[in-house]
């Protein structure tokens, strides 16, 4: 027999009733009855009941084990009383008495408990990490994470992408977030970096003639943390294709993330149709360029309807350049409650308040009731009403000013509303690709123009469209949302080196700069470099969407916590002093 084990804990059946077996596994939970000890024996597979009584030769060995105990244990497998099978798990038919014991590794007192539902703070369950991963919730993560990965890799193999590594220590490069440096010994003084993505190699390995390329890549960013993302490390589907428009790349992708999710997704509905929004569409009609589509509510420009009207507040704010008012509908949230409900959400947002339109029974029909509806008079709320599309029972919420001060707030509006009137499809995965986005912006305070988005997209139009007003000039760039995340980000690349080099010239750029930040690329493009893109996919969100988790420590095996440590490993660390000597660097204490 073999050493540790004959069978799973999740293999024994009817039909090994009599046989001797030998099993391994963590004490999940021990129960006395009558003298007779049961023993809940866990491993990766499931469970097995085993019992010892006490005319067993091991019964005080039996004993001494507590939860978490590593043990192996050979016995008997019985049937078990028909009145007294557990038909939730694979083995609830078969027990199996206890012939001998063998302890593998004793459990000192937990700092945690592996059985039961019991919640414990987020730095605990980080510290003993690997205590919290036995639980049945997190080992059914982790291995749904697995097997989302091997079906990305299986999926893209099968429509004819190869998987090529790109390298893990590179040149510095920004691309949005800051970088993790990584100082070098044999150049003092001098560091390489962590890639934020592997953005410039797939485009050198599109150069290089390789047409097809996917990776599983490992991303590092030295970010803030929020529920949705790593503050360090993250993993993507990263691809590249050579020849290709923007829809090639929504055609090739959408089969790969639309199938993982019907695979994986426990019989929630997948949509088919994945419609294309702009970028300007998306902050007018959602506030935010990751709109949840499961909810129907879109905002509406209504600044005409308030323009000169008898409610001041708006109307001198339209006095001003660049505001607008923008109107959330509700449909049936038309009650004072809830509208004094959505009020208080907004202040505790920072902003005074926002206002309110409810529709009601009255004499002459549907009657405009709240303060808003007798500041503006009956004319302009019914044809905000008419142009909403409300009713009687509905009301609308109203926040003004420039869009860029305000729509954030609209967003969480709108989501708000959307849950509380009950709009959203909870059981349904929705998505839609953003496209269009501006590729510059022009600074608030010092009237600069920078890079609003990837400086590495291909802007519509080419360098003819460069010449006029960059504040109108939209790359082909895209983002893939799905119910109010972000899944993937891609682009068309620029690939064109004139192109580039008078993209980074608008946003303050010089040749020698571009050509010393991304000297690779840069020079690679003087070789024949075809057009090309793709898109990078975040596995992390696509398994907390598919695991129904809020965040995303919950589908990472060894996650930092939300001020970047890892409790467990103790990282970040301080050097030796011989490690700093021997990188020739010394640490400024800061004042």
């Amino acid at each position: 027999m073999h050493p540790y084990r004959s069978h799973t804990c999740a293999e024994l059946s009817t039909s090994d009733v009599g046989q001797t077996v030998r099993l391994s596994g963590w004490v999940h939970r021990v129960r006395d009855h009558g003298g007779v000890l049961f023993i809940d024996l866990r491993d990766h597979y499931g469970i097995t009941q085993v019992l010892c009584d006490p005319d067993s030769a091991v019964f005080a060995e039996v004993e001494k084990v507590r939860s978490e105990w590593c043990v192996r244990i050979d016995g008997e497998v019985k049937a078990r009383d028909p009145s007294l099978i557990n038909p939730k798990i694979p083995t609830g038919e078969i027990e199996v008495y206890i012939r001998d014991i063998e302890v593998l590794g004793a459990a000192a007192e937990l700092p945690l408990m592996v059985f039961g539902d019991q919640e414990y703070p987020e730095e605990t369950r980080l510290r003993y990490r690997y205590l919290d991963l036995r639980r049945e919730e997190m080992q059914r993560n982790m291995t749904l994470r697995s097997d989302v990965v091997a079906s990305i890799r299986r999926r893209m193999w099968d429509i004819g992408f190869r998987e090529y590594q790109t390298p893990i220590i590179t040149a510095s490069s920004p691309e949005g977030a800051r970088d993790f440096l990584v100082p070098s010994r044999l150049h003092p003084g001098r560091f390489y970096a962590l890639p934020q993505a592997p953005q410039q190699f797939k485009q050198l390995l599109m150069v290089s003639g390789f047409d097809k390329y996917f990776q599983i890549a490992p991303c590092f960013r030295d970010e803030d943390p929020r529920a949705d993302r790593s503050p360090t490390d993250f993993y993507q589907l990263d691809m590249e294709m050579s020849f290709v428009t923007q829809q090639d790349v929504f055609d090739t992708i959408q089969p790969v993330i639309e199938g993982v999710f019907e695979e994986f997704g426990g019989g929630r509905k997948v949509d088919k149709v994945w419609p294309q929004i702009s970028f300007a569409d998306a902050m007018l009609h959602y506030g935010t360029d990751k709109p949840d589509l499961r909810n129907p509510i879109k905002m509406q420009t209504v600044s005409e309807h308030f323009r000169g009207s008898g409610f001041a507040i708006f109307a001198s704010l339209l006095e001003q350049e660049g505001t607008e008012i923008r109107a959330i509908p509700a449909p049936g949230g038309g009650s004072r409650k809830f509208c004094d409900r959505m009020n208080k959400f907004a202040q505790e947002q920072g902003l005074p308040g926002m206002g309110y339109i409810f529709w009601r029974d009255g004499e002459d029909g549907v009657e405009a009731a709240g303060p808003l509806a007798k500041n503006i008079g009956p004319e302009r709320t019914e044809a905000i009403r008419r142009q909403l599309g409300l009713g009687k029972g509905d009301a609308a919420f109203f926040l003004g000013g420039r869009p860029k001060e305000f729509q954030t707030v609209a967003a969480r509006a709108r989501d708000v509303i959307g849950r509380e009137l009950n709009h959203l499809d909870e059981n349904r995965f929705a998505f839609a690709w953003i496209v269009d986005f501006p590729i510059f912006e022009k600074d608030a305070e010092t009237g600069e123009i920078d890079f609003e988005h990837n400086p590495f997209s291909m802007p519509q139009g080419g360098i003819d469209a460069l010449e006029g007003d960059p504040l109108a000039v939209k790359g082909f760039q895209y983002d893939l949302a799905c119910n109010g995340y972000e899944l993937v980000s891609g682009a068309i690349r620029n690939h064109r080196l004139d192109v580039m080099l008078k993209t980074f010239a608008i946003a303050g750029y010089s040749e020698a700069e571009v050509r010393r930040r991304f000297g690779g690329l840069a020079t690679a493009f003087q070789y024949g470099a075809p057009p090309h893109g793709g898109c990078a996919a975040g596995i992390d969100r696509i398994v907390m969407l598919l695991a129904d988790e809020l965040n995303i420590r919950e589908v990472i095996p060894f996650p930092m916590n939300q001020r970047a440590e890892d409790l467990m490993m103790g990282a970040p660390s301080q050097p030796s002093p011989e490690q700093m000597m021997e990188l020739s660097l010394r640490v400024v204490e800061r004042d």
